[in-house]
């Protein structure tokens, strides 16, 4: 199975997870699960992301199994932030989002579009780990992620310009099916948008929408015939997709599109879909003359989503419909109830526009944090090689030391051998490549949770916790083969020197440095491009006298 295998295969058991029977969608999470176990196991960052983003999905779409999706996402942003992949943790952002409208927590998943948006105002330059075109479809995608809970939300503007903007990111690289589920997206915003227009009476304002919602319902046609979704060939993709079907209706409610209604409203669909196409129908049936069969539709589908959490605007417009056709519009005994309920539309709809400008205002805090914090990095962060700096260092020297669990701390004072001939026989500028491959090359040899840092110069310090000096020259010692194999080009013939030794109870970070540095001036006197270990027993164990260290122990690495 190839890495493009699996991410294709992924994204056409998203396509088809919803369109399932309960049994086929528990094999689809089966699925999802063997390949994100497979991802796991190469490694590959993006790779990774890719699956996990599948998983949480899948989770979040089939009824029962949200709440399986926590540690996905947990797992998703912890990785998306380890690796530097701003378009998955913004993505992390919104799915956790659409996490928390499932319970209920609308406030918390406002926040959460807030962060992911923040970061996605910020991500405007591709990602160095992805093609250009990868990077954009995951920019749409994690766009559609926000529209969504903003669509759910009943935020209807603000989901417009997102929506817009995930638009613009698929235009050169969208596929047919990427276009089919835009425009159906679309198609379900413009409706519920209508719908909730019409509840505060401005109804040439949402006949507008409807309008143009059905006119994407047609464009749709041209697309849905390429895409992943699964359909039956030569049929229209509104005599087989409910949200479309109901988009005409709801532009042109007759007699004629009853039957077609009625056969989609009871096919597997999201609740919002649900409502819609069963307002479409009863809007339908009216115009028909079948009132009673109208109230029948939408007291059927009231019923079907009396355990639904989501889509709390949506499930007031169903509870209007049903108020504006199950009375009888002469009895002056509701009027009074009709003005109460205006102004209670007005109040919502007041509340809903505050929603917007808390949006905007969370937006803006999370950037500017984001902002702070990339600040405080740079305070952290040595410029010429991305590593931490001297300061950093000290900070997490300081915070291991105190750490049970990173008992014994390793730690070794990296020196580059004739790194001096570099920068006279070519010139600094040469030099400062030469750091930024070491100190890249130094990284990746090591564990994720070990640290490495520029110390100064030429100079490298590195973290290893919870490792033994055995095995810490195991690891440094891959490293120095690491560096010794670079291309010449890139390395210039620099070689490592190599002190390490292990932090001794109530040691100060000046005293274990200075041991290192003791054994890596015997790495250099034995030649270079070796590891030199100290023991980290004090002095007299070893029956040296005071003020005298101990004899280092070399290992070359050729």
């Amino acid at each position: 199975m190839s890495d493009a295998w699996l991410v294709g295969r992924a994204r056409e058991l998203l396509a088809a997870v919803q369109h399932t029977n309960p049994a086929d969608q528990r094999e689809i999470v089966r699925g999802l699960d063997d390949m994100l176990a497979e991802t796991q196991r190469r490694g590959e960052p993006v790779l990774v992301a890719q699956l996990l983003r599948a998983a949480v999905v899948a989770r979040l779409v089939i009824p029962g199994f949200a709440a399986e999706s926590e540690p996905l996402l947990d797992e998703m942003l912890a990785h998306s932030r380890r690796h530097g992949l701003g378009l998955y943790r913004a993505d992390a952002h919104a799915l956790r989002g659409r996490l928390l409208i499932l319970a209920e927590q609308e406030d918390a998943a406002l926040t959460e579009i807030a962060r992911a948006l923040a970061i996605l105002d910020d991500s405007a330059t591709p990602d160095i780990q992805m093609g250009r075109r990868e990077w954009a479809k995951m920019q749409a995608a994690a766009l559609i992620d926000c529209w969504i809970v903003l669509n759910q939300l009943g935020v209807y503007e603000a989901a417009e310009e997102v929506i817009a903007r995930a638009h613009q990111a698929n235009r050169e690289s969208a596929g047919p099916h990427d276009i089919t589920v835009q425009l159906i997206n679309r198609v379900k915003m413009l409706a519920g948008w209508g719908l909730r227009l019409e509840r505060v009476d401005r109804h040439a304002e949402a006949e507008a929408k409807f309008r143009t919602a059905a006119s994407m319902a047609v464009a749709v046609e041209a697309p849905f015939a390429e895409s992943l979704f699964p359909r039956k060939g030569g049929v229209p993709a509104v005599d087989q997709v409910g949200v479309l079907a109901a988009a005409l209706a709801l532009a042109s409610p007759d007699a004629s599109q009853v039957e077609r209604l009625q056969r989609l409203v009871i096919e597997p669909s999201f609740p919002h879909e649900q409502v819609i196409m069963a307002i479409a129908l009863a809007r339908c049936l009216d115009a028909a003359g079948q009132r009673e069969d109208a109230l029948k539709a939408l007291h059927t589908t009231r019923i079907t989503l009396a355990e639904t959490n989501s889509e709390p605007s949506m499930r007031l417009n169903l509870v209007r419909e049903l108020a504006r056709l199950d009375h009888d519009s002469t009895d002056e005994s509701i009027r009074s109830l009709r003005e109460y309920t205006r102004a209670l539309e007005a109040e919502l709809w007041s509340m809903r526009e505050s929603q917007i400008a808390t949006l905007d205002t969370r937006r803006e805090h999370e950037r500017l944090s984001a902002q702070h914090g990339a600040i405080s990095q740079q305070a952290l962060q040595d410029p010429l090689t991305g590593l931490p700096n001297r300061r950093a260092l000290d900070e997490h020297l300081r915070s291991l030391s105190a750490m049970s669990t990173a008992q014994p701390l390793a730690v070794a004072l990296i020196d580059l051998d004739r790194f001096k001939g570099v920068n006279d026989e070519h010139s600094h500028a040469e030099g400062d490549d030469v750091l930024r491959v070491v100190a890249s090359t130094v990284r990746d040899a090591l564990r994720g949770d070990d640290i490495v840092a520029r110390y100064g110069g030429d100079e490298f310090v590195a973290l290893l916790p919870g490792a033994p000096v055995s095995a810490a020259k195991q690891a440094l010692g891959r490293a120095v083969s690491a560096v010794a194999s670079l291309p010449l080009h890139l390395s210039h013939g620099v070689t490592l020197s190599v002190g390490l030794v292990s932090l001794r109870p109530q040691e100060r970070a000046d005293q274990v440095l200075s041991r290192a540095d003791a054994a890596m001036y015997q790495a250099k006197r034995r030649g270079g491009n070796q590891v030199a270990t100290m023991s980290s027993a004090p002095p007299e164990s070893f029956g040296v006298p005071p003020g005298d260290d101990p004899a280092p122990d070399a290992g070359a690495h050729p």
